[in-house]
């Protein structure tokens, strides 16, 4: 047993820690909530984790995304994350996919392979597209609706995706399924927040797109609460 997982086994007993040392997970989408959610599970004793998403570091990442530093811009997300969570574990089986997570690249992700899949897409096409995906396997599917426009800790909340309400990201996806007639076949567990904001400094700072405000300890918040939905379900078994 590995040293630096001393006090997980403290807590959990030898026997979870093995089972968490074998479990598989994927992560589509490390940036503010995935990037929380891979270190808190690679920390708890997860020995296979694999990380995905094709983006870079950029400035406005630094705000709150775990791997973003002034020292890292440029670089491939997944990239500097690995290593990141290599040196808290270097025995950890970390696999980086700098790619994006789409309906006609499913079966590159071999879905099937893993016992958790945790979804933190932004992309509202490419989330149902997973959603739909995932369910369809034997692994355990969670979700982060949107972390965004949100500043107060109390109001994260964890429900089944269609009992989550006031999260637009979760109306719309709901409202994409509907439309199309589709469903995940099987529930699927969401962290969400009924809080909503609205952006003050708009023509304060340059805006990209449509992205709106946003703050590490809301990111870090759903994160860690995705990591805790699966640490919850391995010990429970």
């Amino acid at each position: 047993m590995l040293e630096i997982l001393n006090r997980v086994t403290l807590l959990l007993g030898t026997k979870a820690v093995e089972r968490i040392a074998a479990s598989r997970v994927i992560i589509v989408g490390v940036g503010g909530v995935g990037s929380w959610c891979a270190e808190s599970l690679v920390r708890s004793g997860v020995g296979h984790l694999t990380i995905v998403d094709s983006d870079s570091v950029c400035a406005s990442n630094i705000n709150r995304q775990l791997m973003a530093t002034t020292k890292t811009i440029g670089r491939a997300k997944v990239d500097v994350l690995r290593e990141r969570l290599l040196e808290i574990n270097p025995d950890a089986d970390i696999m980086a996919m700098q790619k994006v997570y789409c309906q006609e690249e499913n079966e590159a992700f071999h879905l099937e392979d893993y016992d958790y899949i945790i979804d933190c897409i932004d992309s509202l096409k490419d989330k149902m597209a997973l959603l739909l995906n995932a369910t369809a396997t034997d692994a355990t599917v969670f979700s982060s609706m949107g972390a965004a426009l949100k500043v107060d800790p109390t109001q994260v909340k964890v429900a089944e995706l269609w009992k989550v309400r006031g999260c637009p990201l979760g109306a719309a996806l709901r409202k994409k399924m509907k439309r199309a007639r589709l469903k995940p076949a099987k529930p699927v567990m969401c962290v969400y927040s009924e809080e909503l904001l609205e952006n003050k400094g708009i023509g304060e700072v340059e805006r990209e797109g449509n992205s709106n405000g946003t703050m590490s300890h809301i990111t870090a918040i759903f994160g860690f609460t995705l990591a805790g939905l699966v640490m919850k379900d391995i010990t429970a078994s």
